[in-house]
């Protein structure tokens, strides 16, 4: 695991894979002006990176113009266009790059110059050669274009086979209660979004391993990993998951319970896995959409503002217009007038468009737009300002360099957003701003919304979990390529106890069906984000006056900072760093913390922890999922990987033995066959134990 730290071996190993790609390299040299001053330096490197980071900007503002037009146009001619200046701007980087390592500024005095170096002489993708970054770029095209363009069939209806994935599909799995309907859209979906891209996702996954390799790193995952700038961030990450796992299993126990008495023991068990199509969205990513189904207090109703909105003639517009008020109550920036002539904010009629919500920094006077099919309720209320905070740490580090011009840790992006959104879901907010008459709940109303929000935030723990933890290990070459799909699917079942309609093999191919593998989107910034937004929330609402713990009246589920300057300012502060410094001490200068810590998150829900710990003890609810496939299967897989790992490095350093050292070759025969042997064994074994493992995911 590497850090953005000075890395010897990484560097030397890139500099080594610049020097042969031919592009004739500028001399940069520090007498340029006839003096080795200290002043002189760093004068040289201002310079330098000046000019670097400007002719970046001109790079990143093209390259982000024809993706942004391929994203709200999907044609070949733009996706060709797409790749076409992308591939254009990696031989530019690599130059950059070089130019960058040579300079040697990567061991400068100075912080800022020697952070500008490290992170410029980061060049990802652009490593590789020029023919494989077209292959890598067209393989994730055309998944991404397969995944806009999906269409499925009606359920036992005839008609044409137009169906989306938002709105109409997302529609019957968030309303119908037919298992049958809801297992046909669920098959659907994944045969053609996810099976017909395995060779896309193959190539994506051999180009990628050639660039993590050519960056001086063992595996992509690696790769990933280093942006955190923290050797533990991982061992990290496993922490905070077994944190929160105790709370994501009552929540698991009790829907089980529900859905149960609700469908029947044929189609859901006492223990075990839930079947996940029962639980409202196509990757059980989130179960809110079928909250009726196990309501804690169904009596109670809802804060549910889209009747509201309706009476009030609400307009998509009118949703953004909200969101920009409440940045300017922070005493924010405003949206720039650009931002409404250029978004797209709603499908448009005439084209295809990848409607995934989307903000984007185009990295030229304050031109930033949002790309999303927007309608007018409740849930897009929250995506609004969600996608209107990844458009205000935009504008507040415009100002840094184009270097600079991004969050210190993947995960605070996303953390951004959704704080806003935590604020603004508030019945305290939504009275401020006419929405509702209610500004506190009553203890069972409080449980419901709590349980509501944890069908969002806790649920989707494990599964961003499971997204990255199954990448890593084909990235690192842990499962074989023939094993692909079950091993996604086994992950899915332990990590989340649940598993799909009907079964999957591996001659099915189902990790495409989901946006973010087929767009190469790293997505434990998003678990990240889930813990961080609450350490946020608790800093800013600590700042606005609205939070002091064990204060019934200032509890954080009931926080809006809303009209506060105190937490606004301290807001444009943490956002303005931008990239300039590590995210440890952004973090520390925000909340007094430098760690990823789940106690906020754990705070905020710790009334519905209580309540689901009593009220699953008094319905005798059955907690956990048991030993499910992934648990057998890795004991039995990765004994053999470990074991055929030793046994070649074993052979490697024995099998040129001779001489008196003859010997010792001998001796690796007989280790070898007994290193066999206990894997072949515990094989047994384990089979024996679960003597109805197969390949398949029942």
């Amino acid at each position: 695991m590497k850090t953005r730290g000075i890395i010897l071996l990484p560097k030397l190993l890139l500099l080594l894979a610049l020097l042969s790609s031919r592009v004739p390299v500028r001399a940069y040299s520090a007498d340029t002006v006839g003096s080795c001053s200290s002043n002189s330096l760093k004068s040289d490197a201002r310079t330098f990176f000046e000019h670097e980071n400007e002719l970046l900007r001109q790079r990143r503002r093209n390259e982000f113009l024809t993706s942004y037009e391929y994203n709200t146009n999907v044609t070949e001619d733009n996706r060709k266009a797409m790749i076409a200046v992308a591939t254009s701007n990696a031989a530019a980087n690599k130059e950059m790059t070089r130019n960058v390592i040579a300079s040697g500024y990567v061991d400068s005095s100075d912080e800022d110059i020697k952070r500008q170096a490290t992170i410029l002489g980061d060049l990802g993708i652009d490593v590789l050669p020029e023919s494989d970054y077209k292959e890598l770029l067209n393989a994730v095209s055309l998944m991404q274009s397969n995944y806009a363009t999906a269409t499925v069939c009606p359920y036992n209806k005839e008609g044409k086979c137009t169906l989306q994935l938002e709105p109409h599909i997302q529609e019957r799995l968030s309303d119908s209660r037919d298992p049958k309907e809801l297992k046909h859209y669920w098959r659907q979906w994944y045969d053609k979004a996810g099976t017909p891209m395995r060779e896309n996702f193959k190539k994506y996954i051999e180009m990628t391993r050639k660039s993590a390799r050519l960056n001086g790193y063992s595996s992509y995952a690696d790769y990933w990993i280093h942006f955190y700038e923290d050797s533990e961030f991982e061992a990290n990450l496993d922490k905070v998951y077994k944190a929160i796992l105790p709370l994501y299993r009552e929540i698991h126990g009790y829907v089980r319970y529900r859905l149960r008495s609700y469908y029947g023991d044929e189609i859901v068990p006492e223990n075990g896995n839930i079947p996940m199509h029962l639980l409202g969205n196509m990757w059980a990513q989130q179960w809110d959409n079928a909250l009726p189904l196990f309501t804690p207090y169904p009596e109670k109703p809802f804060i549910d503002v889209t009747s509201e909105m309706l009476r009030q003639n609400f307009t998509v517009r009118k949703l953004f217009e909200l969101g920009d008020e409440f940045f300017k109550s922070l005493g924010m920036r405003a949206l720039p007038k650009s931002f409404w002539d250029l978004s797209v904010l709603t499908r448009p009629a005439d084209r295809e468009i990848i409607c995934h919500a989307s903000a984007w920094d185009l990295y030229q006077d304050s031109d930033v737009r949002i790309k999303m099919c927007t309608d007018v309720n409740t849930h897009y209320l929250y995506v609004v300002h969600h996608e209107l905070g990844h458009i205000q740490y935009y504008l507040q580090y415009e100002k840094q360099p184009t270097v600079f011009r991004a969050a210190p840790n993947p995960g605070f992006h996303e953390a951004v957003g959704d704080v806003i959104a935590l604020s603004v879901a508030t019945p305290k907010h939504l009275k401020s701003i006419g929405l509702s008459d209610v500004g506190k709940l009553d203890d069972e109303s409080r449980i419901n919304e709590l349980f509501k929000n944890a069908l969002k935030k806790i649920v989707f723990l494990p599964f961003a979990y499971t997204m990255d933890k199954y990448r890593y290990a084909i990235f690192r070459g842990e499962v074989e390529e023939s094993k692909w799909n079950c091993a996604f699917w086994q992950m899915r079942s332990e990590f989340s106890g649940v598993e799909p309609p009907i079964q999957r093999t591996d001659a099915d191919f189902d990790p495409p069906a989901k946006y973010h593998i087929d767009a190469d989107v790293e997505y434990l910034r998003y678990f990240a984000a889930h813990i961080f937004q609450f350490q946020f929330l608790r800093a800013l609402c600590t700042k606005a006056g609205q939070y002091v713990k064990g204060d019934p009246e200032k509890s954080l589920d009931n926080c809006d900072i809303y009209n506060s300057k105190e937490a606004g300012e301290a807001f444009s502060k943490f956002l303005s760093l931008g990239a300039s410094v590590h995210w440890k001490k952004a973090l520390n200068e925000f909340t007094g913390e430098t760690e990823m810590d789940p106690s906020a998150l754990m705070e905020y829900f710790e009334p519905l922890t209580k309540w689901l710990q009593a009220e699953n003890q008094r319905l005798k609810v059955p907690i956990g999922w048991g030993d499910t496939d992934i648990q057998i299967s890795i004991l039995t897989i990765m004994p053999i990987s470990i074991g055929v790992s030793f046994f070649f490095d074993i052979s490697r350093i024995f099998s040129t033995a001779d001489g008196e050292n003859s010997r010792w070759g001998r001796h690796a025969q007989y280790l070898n066959f007994l290193i066999f042997t206990l894997i072949f064994l515990t094989t047994l074994v384990l089979i024996r134990i679960h003597d109805d493992h197969v390949t398949a995911i029942e």
